[in-house]
Formats: structure tokens, sequence, C-alpha cells
């Protein structure tokens, strides 16, 4: 039988895409969620009376309480089932979203989003192992490919559904909205979604390890708003204890004799590594070129978020097309060919951005967006199921973890990093906004290059399917 074709026991059926849909409804409220307020900051400002800089921070509390939950997704599904986890996150994400609507000062948003962050922090890795495991390895790939559009489609209709809600409704329905979605998918998840039970391996939580990686990537990204907000020893304090506690962690993953949170010896095993460096990229591009292009349309073009929004539509379709193309590929073309064209696409669809200076027109950068969306859908799929079908039914937790731990860490890294490179251009071209979003598209570039290089090193062949 050729390891290229699916047998017939193994397509996807409709129980299975019964049970991707109930789960990607998870991932689609945790990953709209981190965008869904941002066309909001103007509004949170004026209603709380507070500055830019301070309303910020529901936006990064967001995305730090995120990256701290990712990384004890795999422990807890482990321990407690991957449905019983899942079901949890949502309820948490739920409370936080109704807490969130009811703040009555800036200080009590940021504390309740840090709650919602909590709850959508475990949902995609979760979600996704969940049904990794439902799936099998012999239809991990297509159905993967299915639900890994929901990703690439929240940064570009967040703005566009938070743009709409804001001019029909006052500022807590951007949180209230997630409410009917959540309810629909608890009540879907226990009538439909199969028990996973835990692991037989009733290992000891590694507390040590999650002191040292949660705080650490949380700290390190704080580090980097600092930088962009200009405040340098907060920075400076923020990057240098964030990065030494990272490698406090990678010494004690190396070392303890225990099931650490995340085995760092996971990275150098072929071809978890390259898959790794793929997303962690692809992360940092997706969601900083989603930081990067609202703002420069808004004031660099002087739209409205619901204009903005329906000019980054383009990328939406093209992120669909692309999910549709790799749906009906995936089983017959090499994961490395599939990943590597994507890469040449999102970079191809970057290029023109690097050229803002020049005055492009709109049809232009639609046209570019529509690109980068067929590109970005045609990587993330393929990477994933590089890994999820060359990994043990056992181990699927705690590698969805790491790699969603990675693509978030990317997300929130990247757009840090791109928010300082930006700050630094628009002080040297102040007369010259475009000139320096243009600028800053060269780095965006240099990602997917980076990207590019991991790419060459993933797997020729689809995984031998037992």
């Amino acid at each position: 039988m050729s390891e290229k074709t699916a047998p017939p026991a193994e397509r996807v059926d409709g129980r299975l895409l019964r049970v991707a849909f109930i789960l990607v409804l998870g991932t689609f409220m945790a990953t709209m969620d981190a965008t869904i307020v941002s066309v909001g900051i103007d509004t949170l400002t004026e209603e709380f009376g507070t500055s830019v800089a301070g309303i910020q921070w529901v936006t990064t509390a967001y995305l730090l309480a995120v990256v701290a939950a990712v990384p004890a997704s795999g422990w807890l599904a482990d321990r407690f089932g991957g449905r019983r986890i899942w079901l949890v996150a949502v309820g948490v994400f739920l409370l936080g979203s109704v807490l969130c609507a009811l703040a009555w000062s800036a200080t009590s948003l940021v504390v309740f989003r840090v709650i919602q962050g909590l709850g959508g922090g475990l949902l995609p890795p979760t979600g996704q192992a969940l049904l990794a495991r439902v799936a099998g390895p012999g239809r991990t790939g297509r159905v993967i490919s299915i639900v890994a559009v929901v990703p690439l489609l929240s940064p570009v209709l967040g703005p566009l559904a938070g743009g709409s809600i804001l001019h029909v409704a006052p500022w807590p329905w951007l949180f209230l909205v997630n409410l009917p979605i959540g309810a629909v998918a608890i009540l879907l998840a226990r009538r439909y979604v199969p028990a996973v039970p835990p692991s037989d391996r009733r290992t000891a939580f590694d507390l040590r390890g999650a002191v040292l990686l949660s705080p650490g990537l949380a700290v390190l990204v704080l580090g980097l708003t600092e930088v962009a907000h200009g405040r340098t020893v907060p920075a400076a304090v923020g990057i240098a204890a964030g990065l030494a506690m990272l490698v406090g962690f990678v010494v004690h993953g190396l070392r303890t004799r225990r099931t650490p949170l995340i085995d760092p010896r996971l990275f150098a095993r072929p071809p978890f590594g390259a898959a790794a460096l793929a997303l962690l990229v692809l992360g940092a591009s997706v969601f900083g070129t989603a930081f990067l292009l609202p703002l420069y349309f808004q004031t660099g073009r002087g739209l409205s978020p619901w204009e903005a929004g329906l000019l980054l539509a383009p990328q939406g379709v093209g992120a669909a097309a692309g999910s549709v193309l790799v749906n009906r590929t995936i089983e017959a073309v090499a994961p490395r060919t599939l990943v590597v064209t994507g890469i040449a696409l999102v970079l191809a669809g970057t290029v023109p951005f690097t050229q803002l200076g020049q005055g492009l027109p709109d049809l232009v950068l639609a046209s570019a967006l529509l690109v980068r969306g067929l590109g970005m859908a045609m990587i993330g799929a393929p990477v994933m199921n590089i890994v999820y079908s060359r990994i043990e039914p056992e181990h699927l937790p705690r590698a969805s973890g790491a790699l969603n731990l990675l693509n978030t860490v990317g997300g929130s890294v990247g757009t840090a990093a791109l928010a300082v490179v930006l700050q630094d251009r628009l002080a040297a071209r102040s007369t010259d906004i475009d000139q320096a979003f243009a600028d800053t598209f060269w780095w965006v570039l240099g990602l997917c290059l980076l990207a590019a290089a991991g790419a060459t090193r993933l797997p020729r062949t689809h995984a031998r399917k037992p």
C-alpha cells in the first residue's frame, strides 16, 4: 500500500468532522479574543478615563496569561483527561468574559483579562491534542488542515468583528459575544466529544519548571513591551530576568529525573526541532503583521476600524482557500513541499509591504494579503501533521502544548519586537509614516527567511502509517 494514500478506513467521516467543529469553537474564541479588543482601545480609554499606555495592558495582560497557561496544558490533560480540561478551560474563559464585561475600572478589567487568558491559553493545545488522539495518525493531517485555518482567520476577523460590535453596541459586548459561542461549545462537547482517559503515567507536576518557564516568558514579553514604550531600565531588567529564567528552565529540564513540563530534549529530535522553528517564526510573522497592518491602515491611511478590517479580509479569503488546498493534498504531497511553498508565498506577499513608501494602491496590498493568507494556511497544518503523525498517542498532550507554546510565544515576542522596531523607525522618519512601516516590514521578511531555513530540515516523506 502506498504511503501517500490513506486507506478507506482512514477517511475523515462526519463524526470526526463534528468533533473537529466543536473543538475548534474553543480555539476560535481564544484566538479571536486576542485581537477583537484591539479596535476598542480608544473606546476603553475614554470609558475608564485612562491613558492609551495604561489601557494597552488590557491586551498585554491577556497575552501574558495565555503564555503562562500553555505550558501546563500537557500535564493537566495527562492527569485529568483532555475533554475534562477542555471543558474547564471553556468555563474559565466564559467566567473571565463575564467579569470583563462587568469591569468598573481599567485595573479591574486588566485583572479579569488575566482570568480570561488563563482559560484561553489552555483551549488550542488541549483541543488539538484531543482531536489528534480521536483522529489517529492516519487522519490527523486532513482534520488538522481543517481546523488550523481558524488561528489564521482570527487576526483578520477580530478587528472587523470588534469594529462591527462597537458600531451597534456598547463596549461590554466585546466580551459578552463569547457567551453564546462558549455555551454551545460546552453543550455539544458533553454530548459528542469522546472522553479520552487520563494517562496511565501519573507524573508529579513539575513545579520548579512551571515557576521558571511561564513567568520567564511573561517577564521577557513584558520587558520587550517596555522597550516599545521607551522605558529603558524596566525593559533591560525584564529582558535579562526573563532570559535568565528561561536558561534556568532548560538546565532544569535537562537535569531533572522527573518528567519536565516541556522536555528540552524534544527539540533535538527530528523533525520536532525544525517544526518548532517554523511555528515559532510563523507565529511572529502572522501576529506581528496582524499588529502592524491595522495600525498602518488607520494611522498611515486614515481608515476607520471597519474599513481596515475590510482591507484585511483578502488575507482571510486566502487562508480559507489554502486550507481547502491543503486538505486535498496533504496526504499526496510531501510535507516539506507544502511548507516551503507556503513560506515562499508568504515571502512574496510580504515584499509589497516593504515598498509602502512608494504609495502602493489598495488593490496591490489586497492582492498581497491574499497571497500571504494562502501561504500561511500551507504552513501550520502540515507542520503539526508532521509531528502528530510521528509521536506516540500518550505524548500528544505535551507535544501539542510545546508547539502551541512556541506559536504563542512567537506571536507575543514577535509583536513586541516589531513594536520596538516600528517605534524606532517612526522616530527616525517622523515625517514619513509610510516609509517607517515599510522599514519594519523588512524585519517581517527576515523572519520569513528564518522560517524557510528551518523548513528545509523537515522530512521529505510522510510518516509510515500503522
